[in-house]
């Protein structure tokens, strides 16, 4: 538990209330903040607000509202980011120069390295997902100049238990791209040795608790693998979104000149379950249907 009053007099700003967004903001609201927040469904918004937290009715307006604090953004994709952050009715509307913007998100390494140009930023991706969301206990990586970091510090301490600053900026998206690059492949990994056991007739249930424990543990074994065995894939984090960080760390890897056989696989195997399979709005835990197609065949 994180203690209470630890962010008392900070103003911080919060756009992008969802799965994560909204767990992180309710830990720095307890921690004693003045929260702003600004979503674009109402939902997330009108919760917020039952808890206590302002809202804001535009993004120039939640700027304006926190002044020289700081903004905290959970969103999707690069493009939503910028948009939100400079585009047309976007933050920068109301930006006041002395604030700093952190964003939480995975977004692309050169377009953060250009955001880092033209306003305060740091880049503080996470893992951990909705679950260390949820009991703050993210794995944060930053990217930022040494004093806009020592800034963002506490902030980031109210929602992750594993903070590490890892360099100037673009920094922390690196790192991201480097855990999504294990976790995007060892789901595929997963998935194809609990149907394997499958279809040789050992219960998957099983297998798995057998290598709990062993050089193939790992918390995607532990959490996904279990919603596997029970087939449920309501989304947590979504393939779409898995998708999209695959994309990216292609890019990178293009940008960097690695070759890589098996990153090339994962990413046609995510396009293949989001665009080909049509289910980008499943868990990606559910790549594990890309193995099953055989099951009626199994059955007759």
């Amino acid at each position: 538990m994180k203690i209470n009053n630890a962010l008392a007099g900070h103003k911080i700003g919060f756009v992008g209330l969802g799965n994560m967004g909204r767990s992180m903001s309710r830990h720095l609201h307890e921690a004693g903040a003045e929260i702003v927040v600004w979503n674009r469904s109402e939902g997330p918004a009108a919760a917020a607000m039952a808890l206590g937290m302002r809202r804001a009715l535009s993004l120039p307006d939640l700027a304006r509202a926190v002044g020289d604090g700081i903004i905290c953004l959970n969103l999707t994709t690069t493009d939503v980011v910028e948009q939100v952050a400079f585009g047309s009715g976007g933050l920068i509307e109301g930006l006041d120069p002395a604030a700093l913007v952190i964003d939480f998100g995975t977004t692309g390494v050169a377009q953060t390295q250009a955001f880092a140009r033209r306003v305060q930023w740091v880049d503080a991706p996470v893992s951990g997902g909705q679950v260390g969301a949820e009991a703050a206990t993210l794995t944060i990586m930053a990217g930022g100049a040494e004093e806009a970091f020592r800034r963002a510090l506490p902030v980031l301490q109210a929602v992750g238990s594993r903070v590490t600053h890892m360099g100037p900026a673009g920094s922390g998206q690196v790192t991201k791209l480097a855990n999504q690059l294990i976790v995007a492949q060892t789901i595929d990994a997963v998935a194809q040795a609990l149907r394997l056991a499958e279809l040789a007739g050992v219960e998957s249930a099983k297998v798995r608790e057998a290598l709990l424990g062993g050089f193939a543990e790992s918390r995607i074994l532990q959490l996904h693998g279990d919603r596997m065995v029970r087939r449920d894939f309501t989304p947590g984090g979504r393939a779409e979104l898995q998708l999209k960080d695959v994309r990216l760390m292609s890019e990178l890897a293009e940008s960097v000149g690695l070759d890589s056989p098996t990153l090339r696989n994962s990413l046609a195997q995510w396009e293949k379950f989001v665009h080909a399979e049509g289910h980008g709005d499943l868990d990606h835990s559910g790549l594990f249907l890309l193995y099953e197609k055989d099951r009626d065949r199994e059955h007759r």
